[in-house]
């Protein structure tokens, strides 16, 4: 009788697949490291840019108390009764020793900590600060 390839025995029934489905254990452990690692880098970074923009935001408020300050004193000739103005979102600015030849301001974030930014015009300019340009340790 001659041999046919039909009474060969198999040794498995399942059909010899060599294509994965899937990832591993080790690929997906790796990726997930690298995630973390990216992760840790960018956190920092992204806190203190947020810190930059509110210290930003206090200094842009202060530059306009300047513009409507000398828009008042260019109409009373004095800086008395002149109130200032509301800061941008979330920004408080406080007017202080206005008197007819100067004034002084600061400012401060409610999400920047205790970050202050002061400026100040005429005799009532802070101490190490440039008329005009707003200042402080926190203010850089």
């Amino acid at each position: 009788m001659p041999l046919s390839l039909t009474h060969i025995p198999r040794l498995s029934r399942r059909p010899m697949n060599k294509t994965r489905k899937g990832f591993t254990l080790i690929e997906l452990l790796i990726v997930v490291v690298i995630i973390g690692i990216l992760a840790a880098t960018a956190i920092p970074k992204w806190a203190d840019t947020k810190q930059r923009a509110y210290v930003t935001a206090m200094k842009s408020d202060l530059r306009k108390v300047v513009s409507a300050a000398e828009a008042y004193f260019a109409d009373n000739n004095t800086y008395v009764g002149y109130t200032g103005q509301l800061g941008s979102s979330g920004v408080t600015i406080v007017m202080s020793n206005a008197s007819a030849t100067g004034w002084s301001a600061f400012a401060v974030h409610a999400h920047a900590g205790f970050a202050k930014c002061e400026i100040g015009v005429g005799t009532g300019k802070p101490a190490g600060l440039a008329e005009g340009e707003p200042g402080g340790t926190a203010c850089k």
